[in-house]
């Protein structure tokens, strides 16, 4: 019964569509962003064009030359030392506290994606409340939550009304109406078993 279980609560676990419906929504607010990066592009287009077109070649490819020379020796010297530096009798524990801490690095990844997940869904959560307008439901609920409790001497406001009047006589001790039917499927299976020792 834990895999139906498991099953049934995967199934109804709204969060997936809240992160998708939250990926959505931070999707469309960044896809309203872009009109304003192209303006900005088209703007700054001519300047940067002139700036390339005025630019030496033989410049540009000197500069890459040395980059790529010092990049070239910082490796070779960087690969040299950590060779020079690997003992065999230390190897074996250098691989172990290099396994650990990669396990220690997976785990931080995996709490920051969850961490990103539930806040992104959080986030679709919020607007598909938006898109539905729950939102001025739950801006009620808040008022009434935050509101003082009427003074007893003072009529109830018929406005603030937030239960029926069926579920306060429940609190009160007394049966609602609404078991009235089951009594009736009782009686109805007694007469049915009566009619039938009686043929």
């Amino acid at each position: 019964m834990a895999i139906a279980d498991d099953l049934k609560k995967t199934l109804t676990d709204p969060t997936p569509l809240y992160f998708a419906a939250g990926t959505a929504d931070l999707a469309v607010q960044q896809a309203k962003k872009v009109p304003g990066l192209i303006e900005q592009l088209r703007a700054e287009a001519p300047a940067r064009i002139e700036a390339v077109r005025n630019t030496d070649p033989k410049a540009v490819q000197e500069k890459a030359r040395g980059a790529a020379k010092e990049a070239q020796e910082a490796v070779s010297a960087k690969v040299a030392e950590v060779l020079g530096a690997i003992d065999p009798k230390k190897f074996g524990e250098t691989a172990q506290d290099l396994a650990l801490r990669g396990v220690g690095v997976a785990a931080e990844y995996a709490v920051r994606a969850k961490e990103t997940y539930d806040k992104v869904a959080e986030h679709g959560e919020q607007a598909v409340r938006t898109w539905r307008g729950d939102v001025s439901d739950e801006i009620v609920e808040i008022a009434v939550a935050v509101e003082p409790a009427p003074a007893a001497d003072a009529a109830p406001e018929p406005a603030v009304v937030s239960e029926p009047p069926a579920a306060e006589d429940a609190e009160d001790g007394e049966k609602p109406a609404a078991r009235k039917p089951a009594a009736r499927k009782n009686t109805a299976k007694k007469v049915g078993a009566a009619q039938g020792d009686a043929s």
